[in-house]
């Protein structure tokens, strides 16, 4: 069955990660839907900085090209919007290709826009990398701390409910639980993140 409703997902569930997992489900129609959605943003940014629409093509086919490879990898994350994602590659590309055209850029304000991006995916990098080896040190943790931990931060259960659930004596008893759990994955993380 095909979750992908073009209509539907315009009208009630426009969401990067909605887009973002049908993509990964190799669903044409979320992509085609992507493409559409941010092609004006680029196409503007090119023509915009001495291109030509041709080029601002080019450069998005790249871009999304790119995008979807690195959604295929098991493990990234996407910590902003597509929108934000596709522009920063888009910027890079174009830039490189100014580069080699020996062209340049329209406007200095532009390119110090530029160094923010820069900045911001230098950024967004490390905290992939950072979300990778939590993903792992998780996987590593099992269970009952693993359980013990997704309840408590991601389902919002109350240590009382927490103790019941896993037959600790008391809320005090499964706090002490968590809170090696919580050391366990620290390790774990850290070992990760150096490996």
């Amino acid at each position: 069955m095909n979750l992908y409703e073009p209509d539907l997902l315009k009208t009630v569930h426009n969401s990067d990660e909605l887009i973002v997992a049908e993509i990964r489900n190799k669903n044409e129609g979320a992509l085609k839907e992507a493409y559409k959605a941010h092609f004006p943003m680029v196409l503007h940014l090119v023509c915009s900085n001495s291109g030509t629409e041709q080029e601002a093509r080019d450069v998005y086919q790249e871009a999304m090209i790119a995008f979807y490879e690195r959604l295929q990898q098991p493990g990234f994350v996407l910590t902003c919007k597509i929108k934000t994602y596709l522009y920063a590659v888009c910027w890079r590309l174009w830039l490189k290709r100014l580069g080699e055209k020996k062209r340049f850029l329209r406007t200095t304000s532009d390119i110090e826009l530029f160094i923010g991006i820069e900045e911001e995916m230098v950024a967004l990098d490390e905290q992939e990398q950072h979300y990778s080896s939590m993903h792992k040190a998780m996987e590593q943790l099992g269970e009952p701390c693993l359980s013990v931990i997704r309840d408590y931060y991601v389902n919002d259960l109350s240590m009382e409910a927490i103790s019941l659930k896993y037959g600790y004596t008391n809320a005090d008893n499964a706090k002490n639980q968590k809170y090696k759990c919580l050391q366990r994955l620290k390790k774990l993380f850290f070992k990760e993140h150096r490996d």
